[in-house]
């Protein structure tokens, strides 16, 4: 059994394999550690890329860009179009394919002409226990997973993260805002644009750890169990932003956050 400084040798050398690489950055824990393992090894030779989406909240753009910049990575803002793909707003239960199809496609239109930039992304250990529709996108651009090949965890990536000091290595878990809509649920820029909005409010008031759940007109808020006290006394002035964002009827869900679920 190696230890996570171990594995992140192991890492480090396997990235040093490569001549260049574009990473697929979106400014979560693990696709953030990735840019900066890629940066320390290869430095301009390593593309950090972020996509602008609909899907991607304003604020964690912003924050992505920000810590980028910190850090003097080799950043590229690009523009996917998934939105407009009507396989992915039907939400039959391949959205996270089309979503990663529509990205790698965008990036290797991007780099066609460097034959020998490999495609990277921040694919866990702990994905491998998950239905990932976007890993056969991946699969079908041949984008590698490094973090994967070095055996890495997400508890072992937020270790090595403050060892380098990266603000990401306490950031709660995220998932693009489409997650938010029960599979069958269609969606729309309308109501990407109504889930971020209540996220925020969420996320100005404190919350470390949420969901907003999209129900039509039904709003599910999962939040951690120990929090619950919280928003229970602050309840009336969320209810009536929540209301006025869009949605008729706002509930706490008992069982509290669960990544993933959407049920």
């Amino acid at each position: 059994m190696f230890t996570a400084e171990e594995k992140e040798q192991n890492l480090l050398k396997e990235l040093k394999t490569y001549k260049t690489v574009a990473v697929a950055y979106s400014g979560g824990v693990d696709s953030t550690y990735l840019s900066d393992c890629a940066n320390d090894v290869l430095g301009e030779k390593a593309l950090i890329i972020i996509a602008d989406s609909p899907s991607l909240p304003r604020n964690e753009l912003k924050e992505a860009i920000n810590l980028s910049n910190k850090r003097g990575w080799n950043l590229i803002t690009i523009k996917t179009d998934e939105y407009k793909n009507k396989q992915y707003l039907a939400n039959k239960g391949m959205r996270c394919f089309h979503c990663k199809n529509t990205l790698f496609k965008t990036i290797t239109n991007l780099i066609n002409q460097k034959k020998d930039m490999k495609i990277i992304y921040g694919a866990v250990e702990d994905d491998k226990k998950d239905n990932r529709p976007g890993v056969k996108a991946a699969e079908k651009y041949g984008v590698l997973a490094p973090l994967q090949n070095a055996g890495l965890f997400k508890s072992e990536i937020r270790i090595l993260s403050e060892k380098r000091k990266l603000p990401t290595a306490s950031k709660a878990s995220f998932a693009c805002l489409g997650s938010r809509f029960p599979t069958g649920t269609e969606i729309d820029l309308e109501k990407l644009s109504q889930v971020e909005k209540a996220e925020e409010e969420l996320r100005i008031r404190g919350y470390h750890q949420y969901r907003i759940r999209h129900h039509g007109d039904i709003c599910r808020i999962e939040i951690m169990p120990e929090d619950f006290e919280k928003i229970l006394k602050e309840k009336d002035a969320l209810i009536k932003v929540l209301k006025k964002i869009g949605y008729r009827f706002i509930t706490l869900d008992l069982s509290g956050f669960s990544s993933g679920s959407t049920a």
